[in-house]
């Protein structure tokens, strides 16, 4: 389990990039690093592939397209609708809405499997959904409602990317934590072929075909964070959140997702050289007990004391074989 829950924090710190990236690539938009992000995570998966250990064989067709598409639904849709979602909603609605994800699949999760006692998940569920809702929330005062139409269709938007993601999570899950679950490094091979494939549909909305309009010092500087996220933020982050997939029970996997708000804020201070305000440490402080708390449901009890209340569970047996990796 350690090994997993490592997996699942360090696919935090790497998609927490995603907050400062989008920045530090100015002039060009976050539809042009989308694009070139996932056009090298797609390439880097298809290059591996010439290896025989890359390659998605043994695989069954209908789990191949399963792949294909959490790779364009996971990724790419999910970045539509949020990007969408800002702007017709702004900048403080969305984030609010998405945010709940974590606590949200980790609920889903565990009434799907019964892999804890609900008294047990209580408080860190709570402390996870306070430091989310506080880190967000101080932004709701800058909402400008002059549009309720625009408004809507942004709240929409941004419950559309939750649903995507609480899908892939619940989707990735299932397929990682079954008996004949495919290896890792293969299915993240799949999700980065479809993720670049998806991506070909956001070209209209770029400018990656007008690269010459650009300074040469903003080129580079842009390739240079587009293989960042394209192989550390996509292919890396993707092969561990399999793993931690794999190994740890989605109750708490999902709650281990608060962290990358925590990295995310982070990055987002030292881009912006400046100190945290009190709210954002209050916050993240909460999002950080609440991570610690989940970790402590599940290893710091006998596997027997959480099983005793999943007993009658389907679940329970697939927790006890995973608990014994």
């Amino acid at each position: 389990m350690l090994f997993g829950i490592l997996a699942g924090l360090a696919t935090c710190a790497l998609w927490g990039l995603t907050f400062v990236a989008p920045r530090a690539v100015e002039p060009f938009t976050a539809w042009d690093l989308t694009v070139a992000r996932y056009g090298i995570f797609g390439l880097a998966c298809a290059l591996l592939m010439i290896g025989r250990r890359f390659r998605p064989t043994g695989i069954a067709p209908r789990r191949l397209l399963t792949g294909l598409l959490l790779g364009g639904a996971g990724y790419t849709g999910y970045f539509i609708c949020a990007a969408f979602a800002v702007q017709l909603a702004g900048a403080a609605i969305p984030p609010v809405i998405i945010g709940a994800m974590p606590v949200l699949l980790a609920v889903i999760g565990n009434a799907r499997d019964r892999t804890a006692p609900w008294a047990a998940l209580a408080l860190p569920l709570l402390l996870t959904g306070a430091g989310v809702a506080i880190v967000n929330v101080a932004a709701l005062g800058r909402i400008d409602a002059a549009d309720t139409q625009s408004l809507q269709r942004g709240i929409l938007a941004s419950i559309a990317a939750l649903v995507i993601w609480v899908v892939y999570g619940l989707v990735n899950a299932a397929v990682m934590r079954s008996a004949d679950a495919p290896d890792g490094l293969k299915w993240t091979g799949l999700q980065g072929i479809g993720a670049a494939a998806a991506s070909l549909f956001l070209l209209p909305l770029s400018s990656l075909t007008q690269m010459d309009a650009f300074q040469e010092h903003d080129l580079y500087r842009f390739m240079g964070w587009a293989l960042v996220m394209g192989l550390a933020g996509s292919w890396l982050a993707t092969w561990c959140w399999v793993v931690a997939s794999r190994r740890l029970p989605l109750a708490l996997a999902a709650q281990l997702i608060a962290a990358e708000t925590v990295f995310g804020l982070a990055y987002g201070f030292a881009f912006e050289g400046r100190w945290p305000l009190w709210w954002e440490v209050l916050g993240a402080g909460l999002q950080i007990a609440g991570v610690c708390c989940a970790v402590n449901v599940f290893s710091g009890r006998p596997a027997a004391s959480l099983l005793d209340d999943t007993a009658s569970s389907p679940g329970c047996e697939l927790h006890t074989k995973q608990c014994s990796v």
